[in-house]
């Protein structure tokens, strides 16, 4: 089992912040999206197809 269960592996801005979080135990990608003012919002990423973006868990599972 992983160390932690959602990794931070992606993280663009200082006031309008942009991170992709990972699920070490399913794999899914999730955009998480914040600013300074206090708003904050998170959403599966997903392909052009729709299906959520997976990492294969043994790559951080090692």
């Amino acid at each position: 089992m992983a160390e932690k269960r959602f990794v931070q592996t992606y993280s663009q801005g200082i006031s309008n912040i942009r991170e992709i979080i990972v699920d070490t135990e399913t794999g899914v990608n999730y955009l998480l999206a914040s600013n300074t003012a206090g708003g904050c919002g998170m959403t599966v990423l997903v392909d052009k197809d729709g299906k959520p973006i997976v990492t294969p868990v043994s790559f951080y599972n090692q």
